[in-house]
């Protein structure tokens, strides 16, 4: 296997500016997606983000091996990811984020790191502590509070949909899962540019079939898009997975809920969208139960570095809004 060269530890003040950077653009991602769906389709808009960052990241893949280290992903694991981390995942989340507001959305995907620590307590042999249970329990009232009060007040005709989009924070959890299990030798830039090519082909046959390749080429638009692929999925996973060798993991797990309080002060600032109480009291039951399970001591070591729990926005972060 390749060695990424050595190079120096950066300060804190350098990590602690990166992991702001990566919580307010992931945290507005959201309300882009959403301001953009104006102007396209959600497969559409998903595909051309997909087809950008492919791009970029293809013709940066070389470079950025080379630093990395690491060997090509079989084509199964690629495929894996493309179809469920992304293409799947996505889908679902453009879809819903049509009729549901941004911030209720980022807030819902939120339950993802609580399906990955359980996965892995199940598949993988993270054990669990009492701490990480208990932050399940109100994870899962935090849910139940937001159903219950149809979808914190937005309407109950809602509730369907937002019970759909949980499945995209679950294939998403396959997915990464799988990475986290075989993919320990391999490059996540190739990963991740593999599975951005796999996931372009599929969202089109979705945008063929699903909303006719909508589009109308609006400045607003090609902003939108540009800003999803560059930033909101190259960028922030380029700065990820570097922050992944140094950042302590107390450190990098404030973006699992720091990103979805932006996302809905942002939704609610910009675009007027309801904040309930409903909506305070079961977000913060959630929040606070991803809190409990992905905190992890002071004194733990750096995350392992890439390519052993690659996944574009959770080793990414990826989440599909973001």
């Amino acid at each position: 296997m390749n060695r990424p060269p050595t190079v120096s530890q950066p300060s804190a003040w350098t990590i602690n500016v990166l992991v702001a950077l990566l919580c307010v653009v992931w945290g507005s991602t959201w309300l882009v997606l959403k301001i953009g769906l104006a102007d396209f389709g959600p497969y559409t808009g998903a595909d051309l983000r997909f087809l950008v960052a492919a791009v970029v990241i293809g013709t940066a893949a070389p470079w950025l091996v080379a630093r990395e280290g690491g060997t090509r992903p079989p084509l199964w694991l690629s495929a894996s990811m493309g179809l469920l981390n992304l293409a799947i995942s996505y889908a679902i989340v453009y879809r819903c984020m049509e009729e549901l507001p941004s911030g209720l959305v980022s807030v819902l995907w939120a339950v993802f790191p609580l399906m990955m620590a359980l996965g892995g307590h199940l598949w993988l042999g993270e054990r669990l502590v009492g701490r990480q249970w208990l932050g399940f329990v109100l994870g899962f009232l935090g849910v139940v509070a937001l159903y219950a009060s149809g979808l914190g007040g937005i309407g109950w005709d809602k509730v369907p949909l937002g019970l759909f989009l949980l499945l995209s924070p679950f294939v998403c959890t396959i997915s990464t899962l799988l990475i986290k299990r075989f993919g320990a030798t391999y490059s996540s830039v190739l990963l991740n540019r593999d599975g951005l090519i796999v996931a372009t082909v599929v969202m089109a046959v979705f945008a063929w079939f699903g909303d006719g390749w909508r589009i109308e080429w609006t400045g607003r638009a090609i902003a939108s898009i540009a800003y999803l692929a560059v930033f909101g999925t190259v960028v922030t996973f380029g700065l990820y997975f570097w922050l992944m060798r140094y950042a302590p993991a107390n450190k990098l797990s404030l973006i699992a809920y720091v990103t979805p309080v932006i996302a809905l002060s942002l939704g609610w600032l910009v675009r007027g969208e309801p904040v309930t109480d409903w909506m305070i009291f079961g977000s913060s039951l959630i929040l606070a139960g991803v809190f409990l399970v992905v905190k992890k001591p002071r004194t733990s070591s750096p995350v392992t570095p890439p390519g052993s729990a690659t996944c574009p926005r959770t080793a990414t972060t990826d989440s599909p809004g973001t």
